[in-house]
């Protein structure tokens, strides 16, 4: 997937564990988890704000976007 998720590099930055920010922003520390590492289909965006104020960041700095290589040569 061309989305990066930069959460835990932030949170590294910021000094936050998993769990404080779990608490902090109202998610469960599972879904957290699968946010971190990628594996979610989607982001609501109040939850993306909750997220960069508790984390004084901005989407950007969470999310990332890298084109995808094509197999075929051009």
């Amino acid at each position: 997937m061309p989305i990066i998720v930069n959460l835990d590099v932030v949170m590294a930055k910021k000094k936050m564990s998993l769990t404080e920010l779990s608490r902090r922003v109202g998610i469960s520390m599972t879904n957290l988890s699968l946010l971190k590492t990628g594996k979610v289909k989607g982001l609501r965006f109040n939850t993306l704000e909750a997220i960069c104020e508790t984390l004084d960041c901005k989407p950007g700095d969470i999310l990332d976007y890298e084109k995808e290589k094509s197999n075929q040569q051009q």
